[in-house]
C-alpha cells in the first residue's frame, strides 16, 4: 500500500460542507487541502454503477487536472429488499426540477417497500468509498459500512439524506436523531477514513 507523504491533498468535491469535515479529520497530519471546486475543475461525469468505480472516477480527474494527490468519496445507502437500490444512484432518487428533495426520495423508497410487503426489518446500510489517487495513476480505495434497518415515519431534523429513516443496528435513535458527534463516531465514512489513516497516514 502506498503511503501520502506529501503536504497538499485535493478533495474531489465541490460540496464545501464536504471539503471542511474532510480537512478536520486531515488536520493532525499536517495536510492542506484544496477542492475540486476551489481550483475551478470540472465535475467527471459518474458512469460507473459502483462507488468503488465511480469514486475512482473523481479522484483520477481531480489528480490529472491538479498535478497533486487527490481524495473523493462516494456513499450512498443500499436497501437489501430493493436489491441494493438506490445505492450509487442515491442522490439522483432525490432531484427534482428545483434541487434535492431527500423527504420525497425517502418515502420513495418507503413506498416501494410497502408495496412489495417487504418482511421487517428492513436492513439497509451505509456505504463510503475513498479512493486516494496519485497524478501517475496509482490508486487506494478504503470502503466504510454501518449496518442498520429502515423505519418509519421519519425520525429527527439532524444530518441529511436518508438519516431520519436510519437506524444504525444496537441504536435506539435514527442517524436524524443523534447528535452529529455521535454520528460521526460510528458512521460509514468515520469507518472508510479510519481505514485510510491506517493505510496511507499512520
Amino acid at each position: 500500500m502506498r503511503r501520502f507523504d506529501g503536504d497538499r491533498l485535493v478533495i474531489a468535491t465541490h460540496n464545501t460542507g464536504k471539503l471542511v469535515e474532510i480537512a478536520e479529520l486531515l488536520k493532525p497530519f499536517g495536510i492542506s487541502v484544496t477542492s475540486a471546486g476551489e481550483l475551478g475543475l470540472e465535475e467527471p461525469e459518474e458512469t460507473e454503477d459502483t462507488f468503488a468505480g465511480n469514486a475512482r472516477i473523481k479522484a483520477h480527474f481531480a489528480a490529472k487536472a491538479s498535478g497533486l494527490p487527490a481524495l473523493s468519496d462516494d456513499s450512498g445507502i443500499t436497501v437489501d429488499a430493493l436489491d441494493g437500490a438506490p445505492g450509487v444512484y442515491t442522490a439522483d432518487w432525490a432531484e427534482t426540477p428545483t434541487g434535492r428533495d431527500f423527504p420525497m426520495a425517502m418515502k420513495k423508497v418507503w413506498d416501494l417497500l410497502e408495496s412489495k410487503t417487504a418482511p421487517e426489518p428492513r436492513t439497509a446500510a451505509f456505504n463510503c468509498t475513498l479512493c486516494l489517487a496519485w497524478p501517475d495513476g496509482h490508486d487506494e480505495i478504503f470502503e466504510g459500512r454501518v449496518e442498520g434497518r429502515l423505519v418509519w415515519p421519519m425520525r429527527g431534523k439532524n444530518g441529511f439524506g436518508f438519516d431520519p429513516i436510519f437506524l444504525p443496528n444496537g441504536h435506539d435513535l435514527t442517524f436524524g436523531e443523534m447528535d452529529p458527534t455521535d454520528k460521526k463516531a460510528i458512521s460509514h465514512r468515520a469507518d472508510a477514513f479510519a481505514k485510510l489513516v491506517q493505510g496511507c497516514f499512520a
